[in-house]
């Protein structure tokens, strides 16, 4: 089954992973900005040219998430904005340390009223809230765990969206079985999908990397599959918002992802991370 990845958002899992340095606490620190022939060579080891390398970064500076900047070389080249990094350190709680969620947590309520005269931010709002993972309740109710509230305000603000909301943390108290519900308010076969087709594309990835003991990986290679892997990787905790266990099917599939995708977190970043520096491309292209 082949996968798509587009240039924009493999720009955005590289700067995720190699772009920014862990910090003395929860957050991360930027690195120096990347140059742009350097930008050019890495995603030409996961089949990028160069043109849609250019124009991917246009977008993503016009978008906000990249900021123009020399490197001490005095070389042209990009860095991540305020925003992005917020946004990235964001993520990283999802895509890596992501709690085992429990019941007893309780949720996080998005209530939200916008005026028909803005009904553009309306449809903003909705989809932003279901890009974090929210499943909607009611007209104007939408709900998640509790867990993605830090984020949740981070995201609202930073869209200027948050006049148009009031957050609540609670219990669900029924009347229908919270089990039930929660197969009303996501779509829990379309996740398991997700999952899955997750597992079919890296699964095999992780058992070849496995195969070959403990031998010292090649540098640019683990960077493509393990770039690969988290740019498939990161959209799921995003579209399957960690639920209680109890409140999911028997055999959820998103537990094996994760594993599977740990597995290849930790046999490969690290390794990848040679090859960003510029001392790993055995081909010749360094």
């Amino acid at each position: 089954m082949a996968e798509q990845h587009t240039p924009r958002s493999l720009i955005v899992s590289l700067y995720g992973a190699y772009g920014r340095t862990p910090g003395a606490g929860a957050e991360s620190v930027p690195m120096e900005p990347m140059p742009v022939a350097e930008l050019i060579r890495l995603l030409a080891a996961v089949g990028v040219d160069a043109p849609s390398v250019r124009s991917s970064v246009s977008r993503l500076k016009r978008r906000g998430l990249l900021v123009a900047a020399r490197t001490p070389e005095g070389a042209a080249g990009y860095a991540l904005s305020g925003d992005a990094h917020q946004l990235l350190d964001d993520g990283d709680r999802r895509i890596y340390d992501r709690p085992a969620p429990r019941l007893s947590d309780g949720w996080v309520l998005a209530v939200f009223s916008v005026p028909e005269a803005e009904r553009a931010k309306r449809h903003v709002l909705r989809s932003r809230l279901a890009r974090l993972g929210f499943g909607a309740a009611a007209p104007g109710v939408w709900i998640a765990p509790a867990g993605l509230y830090e984020e949740t305000r981070h995201t609202l603000e930073r869209l200027q969206l948050a006049a148009y909301v009031d957050l609540f943390r609670g219990e669900h108290l029924g009347f229908a079985a919270t089990e039930e519900a929660v197969a009303r308010w996501w779509d829990l076969a379309a996740i398991a999908k997700q999952h899955e087709q997750f597992l079919d594309l890296h699964e095999p990835v992780l058992r070849s990397w496995t195969a070959r003991g403990d031998a010292a990986p090649d540098p640019r290679e683990s960077y493509r599959d393990y770039l690969l892997a988290l740019d498939s990787w990161r959209r799921l905790p995003y579209a399957d918002p960690g639920l209680p266990a109890e409140l999911l099917p028997a055999d959820w599939p998103g537990v094996r992802s994760a594993e599977v995708f740990a597995g290849l977190h930790a046999r490969l970043r690290d390794a990848g991370a040679e090859f960003v520096r510029g001392g790993g491309d055995r081909t010749g292209n360094g």
